[in-house]
């Protein structure tokens, strides 16, 4: 089928889901970018729309408009007939909440002062702590009972987090509550919890707009699809008339086939893990990685996988064992021997943990490269742009110069920018810790293809991941983790799902 025959126009609404935001005819423009051109876009109330595209399609560019940290070039948003201004707090005055990716809490105040923030009550001039807890447990109430309204917003789990975020969204009144990605820190229970929430808000009448790059949740929890591909509208549907291959196409303009690992040639061991321990963390941990070698690691959330990467590559200590590159020992908490063995590391919190947000791409590119670019103390511009070019067009960065500041891409793109600054070193090895996490399918098609060329190349490369289907198809071996030990080690034909899940949960 193709996508002309998927965009039919869409039916009109039921009578009982009116509109309660209307975005009409949206254009915005940033230097050398058209991020959204012409968008139609409107939220139901006791709906949830999910909003789709590729990395760079002009989601977020929509979110931030809704949220009121934008204004559009061209074009109107309104909320029950209200226009939405370039302001967050008009916007949350007219009826929208938005919960973004990251948390937006004050971490050192309690749960009641973030449900309250910005409008504690008062008495005589005096904040009101009672009404205050009070609100804030009428809130909570709705969304998270379990929840202490006293306890620190710090020390709660990013799903907590999400759900303080929901009272307060509650709180306020609202009639639009904007979820982007807020799924990405879940566990599996989390989850479930999420959308039970989520049903129940839209049970109330609350119109939801649901970001997501899992296309399982989307069919899950959507009413309807809203999909836009390079900052423009391709349709809206009722969730009902699509499946995971017409979402696919609208979303990419193509069919994106299953990468599949394919056998080949697999060398001497590259990496070599040595009864490596650290107290309360990791216990006994022993493997080895080949060149040209795909192994993954799976496990869930707390299993100890990420820690582990942490040790090889050297930024966290460990007690006991060790770790060697082909046949020479890494000294351990050493970053820097570590890149010097030939060690790349992609972290899981690209944001956080690998890129330099206010640089442009050609600096991000080549900081794993300072020591080769530099000469008395001198940095080669001429050799950081040549690399740099060489990289953006060996993996099909989308950017509209080297120049550009790099948070300015998008969440596929800013990934490909950490895996080139590896891939700029020829590392023996490359450790990948979710390189998929928060990307597209299309994007995330991509990045599979590369990581078995790389394999074809000789490289060695150990794979973390949480999607299993991810998992199962490009690893050649798999090393199940479960509270700090690796509980099984299975080859490609005794891996799974079940056999995974099993020795993920009971070991």
């Amino acid at each position: 089928m193709s996508v002309a025959e998927v965009l039919r126009p869409d039916e009109p609404a039921a009578a009982e889901c009116r509109q309660v935001l209307v975005a009409q005819g949206i254009t915005k423009s940033f230097p050398g970018v058209l991020a959204l051109d012409n968008v139609d876009f409107d939220v139901r109330s006791g709906e949830v729309t999910a909003l789709l595209g590729e990395n760079g399609a002009g989601k977020s560019t929509l979110i931030k408009m809704i949220a009121g940290f934008y204004s559009p070039d061209r074009g109107d948003i309104s909320v029950d007939g209200v226009p939405l201004h370039a302001d967050p707090a008009s916007a949350h005055r007219i009826g929208v909440a938005t919960i973004h990716q990251d948390a937006h809490l004050v971490p050192a105040m309690s749960v009641a002062e973030n449900i309250m923030l910005g409008r504690w009550p008062t008495r005589y001039g005096w904040l009101s702590v009672g009404r205050q807890r009070q609100r804030a447990l009428a809130a909570l109430a709705k969304v998270a009972p379990h929840l202490n309204p006293s306890t620190p917003a710090g020390r709660l789990s990013p799903a907590d987090q999400q759900l303080v975020e929901i009272a307060r969204a509650i709180s306020e009144d609202s009639k639009v509550l904007v979820m982007d990605e807020p799924t990405t820190s879940l566990s599996p229970p989390e989850i479930d919890r999420l959308f039970g929430v989520v049903d129940d808000l839209k049970a109330k009448g609350l119109g939801i707009v649901f970001v997501s790059h899992w296309l399982e949740e989307v069919f899950r929890i959507a009413d309807r699809v809203t999909v836009l591909r390079d900052g423009r509208l391709v349709g809206t549907r009722p969730i009902a008339e699509l499946d995971h291959d017409k979402v696919i196409r609208m979303m990419v303009g193509r069919e994106v086939r299953d990468t599949v690992a394919d056998t080949r040639p697999i060398g001497d061991v590259v990496l070599s893990v040595s009864n490596l321990s650290r107290a309360n963390v990791l216990s006994d941990i022993s493997f080895e990685v080949r060149a040209g070698e795909i192994v993954g690691m799976s496990g869930l959330v707390g299993a100890g996988r990420s820690e582990l990467a942490a040790c090889i590559f050297g930024i966290d200590p460990y007690d006991g064992g060790s770790v060697t590159i082909a046949g020479e020992a890494i000294a351990p908490n050493d970053p820097k021997a570590a890149i010097e063995a030939g060690i790349g590391l992609v972290p899981e919190d690209r944001r956080k943990q690998a890129l330099v947000s206010l640089l442009s791409v050609r600096t991000n590119v080549t900081l794993s490269l300072l020591d080769r670019l530099t000469s008395w103390g001198l940095l080669s511009t001429t050799r950081e742009e040549e690399i740099a070019e060489r990289q953006i067009r060996a993996l099909a960065i989308k950017t509209p110069s080297s120049k550009t500041r790099v948070s300015t891409l998008s969440g596929g793109n800013q990934q490909k920018v950490v895996l080139a600054r590896w891939l700029a070193r020829r590392p023996k090895l490359l450790i990948l810790d979710e390189p998929t996490k928060g990307i597209d399918v299309g994007a995330k098609s991509e990045i599979s293809e590369l990581v078995i060329r790389l394999a074809r190349e000789g490289m060695a490369i150990l794979l973390i991941s949480s999607e299993l289907p991810e998992i199962l198809a490009l690893s050649d071996r798999v090393l199940v983790m479960r509270s700090g030990r690796i509980s099984a080690s299975l080859s490609r034909e005794q891996a799974t799902s079940e056999t995974i899940m099993s020795y993920a949960t009971t070991g």
